[in-house]
């Protein structure tokens, strides 16, 4: 069962996740991450290292964040893989949590 990131990825884009992966699964847009769920494991490492709680496993995936799914598969296709921790974005701090913001994802 694959992780899934979920739309409190979105405008933060924290990378803590990535630097535990221990396969390259993580693949980086514009302003939010996927998992690829052809790479992924299933290890458990990143969901306890995301500090805004933007991670589940396929099957706990909260009610209406069910799209992410399918986006997580779709995007990780076409985006970069990406194996080393960056900065989060300076606002970061101001979209944690935020509600509806699937139409702020650049794709």
């Amino acid at each position: 069962m694959p992780f899934v990131v979920i739309e409190n990825c979105i405008k933060c884009k924290y990378t803590d996740c990535v630097e535990v992966c221990p396969v390259d699964c993580f693949h980086e847009g514009p302003n939010f991450l996927v998992i690829d769920p052809e790479e992924c494991i299933d290890c458990t490492l990143c969901e306890p290292e995301c500090p805004i709680t933007a991670i589940y496993p396929e099957d706990d995936v909260p009610a209406g964040q069910e799209a992410f799914i399918q986006l997580n598969a779709d995007l990780s296709k076409i985006w970069p893989v990406l194996t080393e921790r960056k900065d989060a974005p300076e606002d970061a701090k101001e979209w944690e949590g935020k509600p509806d913001k699937l139409p702020l994802l650049e794709r």
